[in-house]
């Protein structure tokens, strides 16, 4: 078994400080290891203490580590397409360059790609906003989703509605989600099984922003009814 993780006092300290005033909490990653890890579920520990709803930490806590592997993915894919001299841009050279990203890579690879996130400026930030009837995470990469990548989340967002619970997940692809972008599907799930709408989870994409933000927004008190839209991906 692997020696639990000690969080700095200053670390903690912080954490408790921002909590109390119910100021946001954001930390960046590049490539996720056991101390981020800690110092995520610290966060949530202290934001779900603080609004008497410590039942959702699996709720938040997989979310969150699924929504950052995919998001980690995202920027590893860049750096990857650079190294293999293919255009991203180009449908040809996308499809070329996925073939080799897919078989390629899992998470045990990801730490090798840690500096060079870091030299070519790309991250992953998380964010936690809360009341104390409603907490909002955010997932944030520091690029936009292509064309490409847009469709597929669509497609994602309705394949995902096929499942209601994760053993019919897991019985139906069983060990061959590695890099198949389960993260949608996942979130889609524990969202429902834990009483909520899994319309909470939304993926929003801009060009202008240069970024892109999956977004987990769950009311405590309770679940608002959408009368407006039932989109969850929006691109501008």
């Amino acid at each position: 078994m692997s020696q639990e993780i000690q969080l700095t006092s200053q670390f903690r300290t912080s954490v408790d400080h921002a909590v109390e005033v119910g100021k946001k909490i954001s930390m960046i990653t590049y490539v996720m290891g056991d101390i981020g890890e800690a110092k995520l579920k610290y966060i949530l520990f202290r934001i779900l203490g603080s609004v008497g709803r410590e039942d959702l930490m699996e709720l938040f806590y997989t979310a969150a580590k699924e929504l950052i592997v995919n998001s980690t993915k995202a920027a590893i894919k860049r750096i990857i397409f650079e190294e293999l001299k293919l255009n991203i841009q180009n449908l040809n050279d996308y499809e070329e360059g996925m073939k080799l990203f897919k078989t390629s890579l899992n998470e045990r690879k990801f730490p090798t790609y840690k500096k060079k996130m870091r030299e070519t400026g790309l991250y992953v930030k998380i964010t936690c906003i809360y009341q104390k009837d409603k907490i909002d995470l955010e997932i944030r990469n520091n690029f936009p989703l292509l064309p490409i990548e847009a469709e597929r989340v669509k497609e994602k967002f309705i394949n995902a509605k096929k499942y209601d619970n994760l053993f019919e997940f897991f019985m139906e692809h069983g060990d061959s989600t590695e890099g198949a972008g389960m993260g949608i599907t996942m979130v889609e799930i524990l969202l429902s099984q834990s009483g909520f709408d899994r319309r909470l989870l939304s993926i929003y994409s801009s060009e202008r922003k240069k970024e892109t933000v999956a977004r987990v927004e769950v009311h405590l008190s309770e679940i608002p009814k959408s009368t407006e839209t039932h989109e969850q991906l929006f691109v501008e």
